[in-house]
């Protein structure tokens, strides 16, 4: 019933779906999810397109899944940390955050990964897809004396019906969102996985541009 309402709610109420210029195509083999990446977060929009160009993402798997958190693919943390650390150099490439009230960790909110460097940027080729558990008054509560913030009426509205991750917020860039699929996305998020997270079958997907 929760998926029902969740995927009712998607189709008539995404704010965010409608006057942004770019959409991505996520295709999977449990089906295929769209998502409309945010004008607001430009430096995040770019990194993706230009990866989907590049040909980045190219067989690429979601390889780290957590029910009622996310769902996360691309370049793995552990990859990263193996491939920057025999960088003599010491170079690690970041794209500094991009926080926008409007973009905000609800159920289908699409993501940049990062590890835990002080300016909170982004790892370049790491997205993840918000899948969220419930939010209640408490917990918000709780999360603005801890951190700092407010969150917005549009926030609250959102996390109170739907879910989602909102300590996540001001820490983790987010750049888009689902607007269709969330259904396939929640599927893929009940697979099963190994003690650190990764599926036991691989589930790849293919990222392309929606013309």
């Amino acid at each position: 019933m929760r998926v029902v309402f969740l995927l009712f709610f998607f189709l008539l109420s995404q704010f965010s779906s409608f006057g942004q210029t770019n959409r991505l195509l996520f295709k999977t083999a449990f089906g295929d999810i769209k998502v409309v990446l945010y004008d607001f977060t430009p430096k995040h929009r770019a990194l993706i397109l230009n990866a989907v160009k590049e040909g980045i993402y190219a067989d690429a798997l979601f390889n780290r899944i957590i029910d009622g958190f996310v769902v996360q693919g691309g370049e793995h943390d552990m990859d990263i940390e193996k491939r920057e650390s025999a960088d003599l150099l010491g170079v690690k490439p970041r794209l500094n955050p991009e926080f926008d009230e409007r973009a905000f960790h609800k159920v289908g909110a699409l993501g940049a990964g990062r590890d835990n460097n002080v300016l909170k940027a982004s790892f370049l080729n790491q997205i993840y897809f918000v899948v969220g558990k419930p939010v209640s008054d408490k917990d918000l509560e709780e999360l603005e004396h801890k951190k700092g913030i407010k969150y917005t009426d549009c926030q609250r509205d959102n996390y109170l019906k739907y879910g989602g991750q909102p300590r996540l917020d001001l820490d983790y860039t987010i750049f888009g969102e689902v607007y269709e699929g969330l259904d396939v996305l929640l599927k893929i998020s009940k697979v099963k996985t190994d003690n650190l997270d990764y599926p036991l079958a691989q589930i790849q997907f293919e990222l392309t541009v929606i013309e």
